[in-house]
């Protein structure tokens, strides 16, 4: 009863004092990445457990000053509190879709087709709120997008480190002998690419650790490419939409984060058809120096420089091939 009194006070002193926030309102604070709340909520855990963020907080009050989502709070109300700030020790559902969505923030992330990573296998389908906080469970929302932050920890069996990649939150998962509890994979055949690509991409890939020489025909790159020897995975798997199969992206504005921003914003458009040519995903860092075998030839997304275009790329060129160059 108590609580309810308080909160019933602070919202009657927020309407006589309309220009500022109620007395006993208290800020996330973000010193320690911590943007979800906790049982201090309220200052001496007063507000904790409660489900109504209206008792204590006057919508037209709530971030003056962060004029980036104010206007969205303002349309969305109450329901964007829970994407944020939790549930505040409530059973309350968390709400991230409401904003993340093609009218409010259509490009945090790109969501334009059904392809994603719902953690369920062979199924299609836009992703939802759970599927959001798997990954997502408490970033802090300060648009700098930092892996130890803002992607969910998972304990690896025998492996607790913070992720210094986009990449080492992939392989938490993805690996044979050290993936997290309730997320577990089983090979579908030997040496399953969605099990085998720690060590893939460790000793193996030429897009992971190992580092190429750069002297060869085909490892020649386009004046656009930026990256570091290694290319995180999410630079040409789509987690939040894709047309392609295997996640493979489907337009660079979808991915490839370091490319020069002339060119991934364009963007230029990605399709990989079912018999694996892969040439306008390769092409979009790829250019010959030397040209050769069709190195001139259009792969159908305005770009050329790579060899044998419409051809079955899977010959040469597949993850945890040690033997070829690229991948």
């Amino acid at each position: 009863m108590f609580k309810k009194l308080l909160c019933i006070f602070i919202v009657l002193f927020a309407w006589l004092n309309m220009a500022t926030q109620p007395v006993f309102a208290r800020d996330v604070s973000l010193a320690n990445n911590q943007i979800l709340l906790t049982p201090t909520h309220g200052g001496d855990g007063s507000a904790w457990g409660q489900s109504n963020c209206i008792n204590c907080h006057v919508l037209r009050n709530i971030h003056k000053t962060v004029p980036a989502i104010k206007g969205i709070v303002q349309d969305v109300g109450y329901r964007s509190c829970t994407g944020c700030h939790g549930q505040n020790g409530t059973n309350v559902q968390r709400e991230c879709i409401v904003c993340h969505n093609s009218e409010r923030l259509p490009k945090s992330p790109l969501q334009h087709a059904e392809k994603n990573h719902n953690f369920t296998v062979k199924q299609d389908a836009p992703l939802t709120d759970e599927n959001c906080i798997i990954c997502h469970d408490h970033s802090d929302m300060d648009k700098k997008f930092e892996p130890a932050v803002d992607l969910t920890h998972f304990k690896g069996v025998g492996l607790d480190l913070p992720y210094q990649n986009n990449s080492e939150f992939c392989l938490r998962c993805h690996n044979e002998d050290h993936q997290p509890v309730g997320f577990a994979m089983k090979p579908r055949f030997l040496r399953d690419p969605l099990v085998m690509m720690e060590k893939n991409y460790r000793f193996i890939d030429m897009h992971g650790y190992p580092e190429g020489s750069g002297q060869r025909t085909y490892s020649g790159l386009r004046s656009h490419y930026q990256y570091p020897s290694v290319v995180d995975c999410t630079d040409c798997h789509a987690m939040h939409g894709t047309h392609n199969t295997k996640l493979i992206v489907d337009r660079t504005d979808a991915g490839m984060k370091q490319l020069k921003a002339g060119l991934r914003l364009q963007p230029v458009l990605i399709n990989v058809p079912l018999n694996g040519d892969y040439s306008q995903l390769c092409v979009t860092c790829h250019q010959m120096s030397d040209i050769v075998e069709q190195g001139d030839e259009d792969t159908g997304n305005g770009l050329s420089g790579v060899h044998q275009v419409s051809s079955d790329c899977r010959v040469c060129h597949v993850h945890g091939m040690a033997a070829q160059t690229g991948l």
